[in-house]
């Protein structure tokens, strides 16, 4: 479904140059969950946005479903950090995931259909005539997930969704996420900076390199497909796994790391005149 072949982005401006992601190249089959790690800085929300057609590669391709990307793909949503400024306040929260819809050729009873279906998957039926500053955190993210199923994508893309929710929460968020996907089969590619999340969540786990980012290790996640917080947390398998996803992002840091916030003073810094 997702096939990612020899990715290159190299940021130019004011005098320096930032190759912040070398040579990336990795499928994700259809239906698959697939979580992706690595150091700080490392380039994932670079890679991210290349994948989802927001930024143009220097070198190498992106293809979903055999079609190169070179735009935001029709079948493909995401789900960012920043829920908060991802959402309209404005607009009451079945207006919110009803928007995306509005891009599509659907007569306005099947934009209906579709909201209530994704708000009731996300439990969120009862908060669809509230406005998203009404909403704890945790159900502002929920939202946000109910308009990207909503959308009816093949390929989802997560960019640390959870970050900046607290833990509790977060745990619910991962166990709904989970869930969906089993129900709904939707390819999904998870970035986080949490190991224990990525163990949890995927069926692989892609370990990055530092940047110039490549992928150091393709790691299969060989616990149960049920998983809960209490008890596979606390398997030996699963402390196995997290463990060796450690040592191999902690391999990675002894590299020559380029912090994010290089890339960012890159992309923000106004050209000469």
């Amino acid at each position: 479904m997702l096939d990612v072949r020899g990715l290159k982005k190299v940021y130019e401006g004011s005098g320096r140059r930032v190759e912040a992601v070398r040579d990336l190249t990795f499928t994700v089959d259809a239906g698959e969950l697939v979580c992706l790690v690595g150091p700080s800085g490392c380039g994932k929300t670079t890679l991210l946005k290349c994948v989802g057609g927001l930024l143009t590669p220097t070198a190498g391709e992106v293809l979903i479903g055999g079609r190169r990307v070179t735009g935001p793909p029709p079948d493909m949503a995401v789900v960012f950090q920043e829920y908060g400024r991802s959402l309209f306040p404005w607009m009451r929260v079945r207006e919110n995931v009803e928007l995306p819809l509005k891009q599509k050729k659907l007569t306005a009873a099947r934009r209906r259909e579709l909201v209530a279906d994704a708000l009731a998957s996300v439990g969120l039926m009862d908060a669809a005539g509230a406005y998203p500053w009404q909403l704890s955190g945790g159900m502002q993210q929920r939202v946000a997930i109910a308009r990207a199923l909503a959308y009816e994508p093949r390929v989802l893309l997560m960019d640390e969704p959870f970050a900046a929710v607290d833990a509790q929460t977060r745990a619910d968020l991962e166990d709904l996420v989970r869930g969906l996907w089993r129900q709904r089969g939707i390819t999904i590619l998870f970035v986080t900076h949490d190991i224990d999340e990525a163990v949890y969540l995927g069926e692989r786990v892609l370990i990055l390199s530092s940047s110039p980012t490549v992928v150091q290790e393709q790691l299969k996640v060989d616990l149960p497909a049920d998983r809960d917080q209490l008890h596979t947390r606390v398997a030996p398998r699963f402390a196995e796994l997290r463990t060796h996803v450690y040592e191999q992002i902690q391999a990675a840091k002894r590299g020559t790391p380029v912090a994010d916030r290089l890339v960012k003073d890159l992309t923000d810094t106004p050209p000469p005149q």
